[in-house]
């Protein structure tokens, strides 16, 4: 660090008024499990996740059938960083290997009468993910069965992904079946495997087939051509049936799997939805006697790699609810650990120091700036106090420091419109890259200005309402980025604004919206877009059609980007979106825009409400004729239906 250059701090100081890294409180998801997750603090909690690792490594070597599968409860209050334990023990099994992960969250209890059935699912979902070989879990099994019966073994799993489609064909082309053949060697070896359950795993290294073969080993089923495909049986069963079903599948699953990887199987949140069977049983008592179930079940031999459950709950539920269940429950859900939860610590000063550089170095690193230190803007003695007196969960940390993470200004005037004054000077002259080519930023900045003028009337429109509701049944992307809706001459007006600096194929599908008034519910389309882009349009184009229809039959306009009226919008848009930073109000900012005629006297946003003027410049062409616009076809004007120009045309 000594000899890396520190940043200007005034582009320090600008990356932190613009971000707040911490203002999602660090709430972890079950995406944030398989996905990035969230910056970590090893030592954190590392008495918890250490001793899992522990338990993968004691179920891989022991000698007895018996140790083959064990388990560890994991108690906390909220937010101390449950989920986010869990997140760890993940991304170090997929960086490093060793065992195989499975996740059952809150969210995979959504009917406790089928909790047999949803585990299947989510442990066929689970293995579906990426694992330590940069391959689908499913696939490094698969990958190991083939190994195992291949007398050349020398391809890496990744490698039999990838040639496994074409071999297949050329066998088949032979009148041989790969994976019939591999199944019968495999079963040579492993003659209690269910036969069906080991050819789909199999078929997990099929690139084509792995999404069917996947979804039959959830316990879904099939359209009939693929089970065929695949050889699998296929018959039709209700939810009911393959609840009956699930545990056998599960054991099968599990057992055949473990022999090849260690498996850690996860139930987190077995208290955080308020479920119950139609017996009145609560969740937490449901998910605790199935991994119960699963403990006394499962058939492991002294040359399987080992099972480890871990189950996670909010300490009281383990007090009041789980350590006084009968027959045992306890015991097989924290047998690892001898009936004594794993409870996880709040955050120390230490540990807040610590926690808070982790955070920062990736905020920084994000950012390609260097800090003068790697705590700034927070001072390391005020954290390790707050650690210290407040011992803080990992949730209350992180929003301490969204709430603390600030730069120390220079004391600002003390009269509102000086600080807007101050602000907005700051705001024009900061640098935000080539903005004339970021149409979001455009279109939030028109809307910004656009709802700072409800209420007041411009260019003969009283502006009642602005809204950005303006979507399509068919496309999820909206062309059309809001709509001014007012009273002109008492009648009402509804000009749809599209900004769309982008390529020709967005603009032929941005305009195809603006002119179809009647779907949209327009009175009026207007184009925002830098007359260069429009000179550069050629002129039998699509658009350049549908852009004359707008203008010319649609009474419809485009509009020129120009810096001088954009720019200005920007950074009254800057200066509201950190109000905070700058100790404004929403109602100060917004009276002094209004008192200063900010908005008011922007010509962009007037020319936008200003009647289309009828001689819009077009691209010279001397064989353009004016008359032939009556003659447009059908098709220059069609809505989403026609997709001739359509950006999706060719997928």
């Amino acid at each position: 660090m000594t000899n890396t250059l520190v940043s200007s701090i005034e582009a320090v100081n600008a990356a932190i008024q613009n971000h707040n890294p911490f203002t999602n409180d660090g709430i972890v998801k079950e995406q944030d499990v398989w996905g990035k997750g969230f910056p970590d603090v090893p030592t954190l909690n590392a008495h918890a996740s250490n001793k899992v690792f522990e338990a993968i490594e004691f179920v891989r070597t022991s000698q007895s059938s018996h140790d083959k599968v064990t388990s560890i409860a994991i108690t906390a209050q909220k937010g101390v960083g449950k989920t986010h334990l869990l997140s760890r023990i993940r991304h170090q099994l997929e960086k490093e290997g060793g065992a195989l992960f499975v996740y059952a969250g809150g969210s995979n209890y959504t009917d406790l009468n089928l909790v047999k059935y949803q585990f299947q699912q989510t442990l066929a979902n689970s293995l579906s993910k990426t694992g330590s070989q940069e391959i689908m879990q499913w696939q490094e099994v698969a990958a190991a069965m083939v190994n195992e019966v291949k007398t050349d073994n020398s391809s890496t799993p990744a490698e039999l992904v990838k040639k496994f489609d074409r071999v297949y064909a050329n066998r088949l082309a032979k009148n041989k079946n790969l994976v019939t053949g591999l199944q019968k060697e495999v079963l040579k070896a492993k003659t209690n495997a269910d036969p069906y359950i080991l050819r789909a795993i199999l078929w997990t290294l099929s690139e084509t087939q792995a999404p069917f073969a996947i979804k039959w080993l959830s316990g879904e089923e099939l359209a009939q051509v693929n089970a065929d495909e695949l050889g699998l049986p296929n018959p039709s069963k209700t939810n009911q049936d393959r609840e009956a079903e699930a545990l056998k599948n599960i054991q099968q699953i599990l057992n055949l799997v473990s022999f090849y990887n260690p498996i850690v199987i996860c139930f987190d949140e077995i208290d955080v939805i308020n479920n119950s069977t139609d017996d009145g049983l609560p969740t937490a008592s449901i998910i605790a006697n199935f991994v119960k179930i699963l403990h006394d079940t499962l058939e492991n031999s002294e040359l399987s790699q080992g099972i480890v459950i871990l189950t996670v709950m909010l300490s009281e539920t383990w007090r009041d609810k789980v350590n006084s269940m009968p027959g045992g429950t306890p015991d097989r859900i924290s047998k690892y650990t001898q009936r004594k939860p794993l409870d996880l610590n709040n955050v120390s000063g230490d540990s807040m120091v610590q926690l808070v550089t982790v955070w920062l170095k990736e905020f920084y690193s994000l950012k390609n700036l260097v800090s003068p230190h790697p705590l700034y803007p927070f001072e390391e003695s005020k954290l390790r106090e707050y650690g210290k007196v407040s011992k803080p969960s990992v949730r209350e940390a992180l929003r301490w420091c969204a709430d603390n993470f600030k730069i120390v200004q220079e004391a600002l005037p003390s009269d509102p419109f000086e600080r807007f004054t101050l602000a907005f000077k700051r705001e024009s002259e900061a640098d935000i890259g080539d903005y004339l080519e970021n149409s979001d930023l455009i279109s939030e900045a028109l809307y910004f200005g656009f709802v700072t003028l409800k209420g007041q009337t411009l260019e003969e429109v009283m502006i009642e309402e602005v809204t950005n509701d303006v979507q399509s049944k068919t496309y999820h992307i909206n062309y059309i980025n809001f709509k001014v809706i007012g009273n002109k001459n008492r009648k009402e007006v509804k000009i749809g604004i599209a900004v769309i600096q982008s390529p020709q194929v967005t603009l032929t599908a941005g305009l195809k919206w603006l002119i179809d008034y009647e779907r949209y519910d327009l009175t009026c389309g207007c184009l925002v877009r830098s007359q260069s882009k429009i000179n550069q349009m050629k002129n039998h184009s699509s658009a350049y059609k549908l852009l004359n229809e707008l203008k010319f039959l649609k009474g419809g306009k485009h509009v020129d980007l120009i810096d001088e009226g954009i720019r200005p919008l920007i950074a009254v848009l800057a200066v509201y979106q950190k109000r905070r930073n700058y100790q404004l109000t929403e109602e100060e900012i917004f009276d002094i825009i209004s008192k200063n005629k900010m908005t008011f006297d922007n010509l962009l946003l007037r020319e936008i409400l200003s009647n289309p003027p009828g001689n819009i410049s077009l691209p010279d062409d001397e064989d353009y004729d004016p008359d032939g616009i009556i003659e447009l076809t059908d098709a220059s004007s069609t809505s989403e239906t026609d997709d001739s120009d359509d950006e999706f045309s060719e997928l």
